[in-house]
């Protein structure tokens, strides 16, 4: 049994300076767009807009400079990643290179892998995403089928991927593959493995969802040479990398900030003297977001230690999924006019998108039941 870890934690002072430098670029970047734009943040895909972040070193910053990074600590990191989001900045391109596939290949990567992705990676010229989940497994990850089988110098991958973010943008995808399927459980004989998305026998189908926008893939692989070293880490270790991954994607400040333009043009709406009702309502969501973002503070505190936060990582994300979709509903309660793509307020427009994107805000990075499965099994509730 765990208890919950929420070590309130301090940004030391060098951080401030970091934020203002990030807010003066951030305005010269992107001032000029419109809130509805920028509303989609972490889901919009901008190559040229990363590559200015690599420009800065605001990619890979935790890394070690042998390999393109910056070697500053976990909490500069989160500082420059909350003014992004705050600002509604187009995160998309580098993001899972960043939080998820970097760190993987640091910590179980070969050298070779190391020196041949990670500079590409920081300097926001290679584009990573993930292959976890596939049709019919649902949150079951670790039922997935494609196959990863060995043949003369590496393995033969047959199988498909599915909502798999920005694969018909990106240049690699690090795939969970079933390597053995001779195992007694169905957690073990699976691996990880770097794919080359533009190789033969690799198509990737966009998926458009409700918001119009086609992110999400799917990602077909017919008898794909995959070579020796691109096997990440061990045969057979593709669990538990998996959700060691986990940790890094659940409790960032993507997982309160998806929805905070809307919050900003609810106070501008409102004005200096809002209506009772309003100050409430929007008082209410500024404080949630408050305690939402000491948590995931206090479990950047804890990477930063090299501790696992892996249980309140998961609270993060939970909690977080809740904020974020409550806030188009509170704009829907509060203000009157018809949420549309073509209306004339940015309200409005912005809105619009949220609700359609809001739904799945609960399935990233796990959905509610597994997530809440995953708490009261570390509390020692199942």
């Amino acid at each position: 049994m765990q208890d919950f870890r929420f070590t309130p934690l301090d940004l030391p002072p060098e951080t401030e300076a970091l934020r203002g430098e990030v807010r003066a670029f951030l305005d010269e970047t992107i001032g000029h767009e419109p809130p509805v734009l920028r509303s989609r943040t972490w889901s919009r895909f901008d190559g040229a807009f990363s590559r200015k972040l690599g420009d800065k070193g605001w990619i890979g910053m935790t890394w070690p400079r042998a390999y393109g990074g910056h070697e500053r600590s976990a909490l500069e990191r989160y500082v420059v990643l909350e003014e992004l989001l705050a600002a509604g900045a187009p995160c998309s391109a580098h993001w899972t290179g960043d939080r998820q596939s970097g760190p993987l290949l640091l910590n179980r990567g070969t050298e070779e892998q190391r020196r041949r992705f990670l500079p590409g990676i920081a300097s926001g010229e290679i584009f990573f995403c993930i292959g976890m989940s596939e049709p019919d497994t649902g949150s079951d990850l670790a039922s997935v089928r494609t196959r990863a089988d060995r043949t003369d110098g590496g393995y033969i991958v047959n199988g498909t991927k599915i909502w798999t973010s920005n694969a018909h943008e990106c240049d690699h995808m690090i795939a969970l593959l079933r390597t053995d399927t001779e195992v007694e459980r169905k957690h073990d004989g699976l691996s990880q493995f770097i794919l080359d998305l533009k190789a033969p026998g690799v198509t990737a189908r966009p998926i458009r969802n409700l918001a119009d926008e086609d992110h999400f893939n799917e990602v077909v692989f017919q008898d794909v040479f995959v070579p020796d070293d691109l096997l990440v880490g061990r045969e057979g270790d593709g669990w538990a990398q998996v959700t060691s991954e986990l940790a890094f994607e659940r409790s960032g400040p993507e997982r309160y900030l998806s929805s905070w333009i809307l919050v900003e043009e609810m106070l501008r709406a409102a004005g200096p003297e809002p209506s009772e009702r309003r100050a409430i309502a929007l008082g209410r969501l500024v404080a949630h977001a408050a305690v939402l973002r000491e948590m995931s503070l206090s479990v950047a505190g804890q990477l930063q230690r090299g501790e696992d936060p892996s249980l309140e990582a998961t609270v993060v994300k939970d909690l977080g999924a809740l904020l974020e979709q409550q806030i188009p509903e509170v704009a829907h309660e509060l203000y009157e006019e018809e949420p549309t793509l073509e209306a004339a307020s940015d309200l409005a427009q912005v809105t619009a998108y949220l609700v359609q994107a809001a739904p799945s805000f609960s399935l990233r990075g796990g959905a509610r039941e597994i997530l809440r499965g995953i708490i009261a099994r570390g509390l020692g509730l199942r």
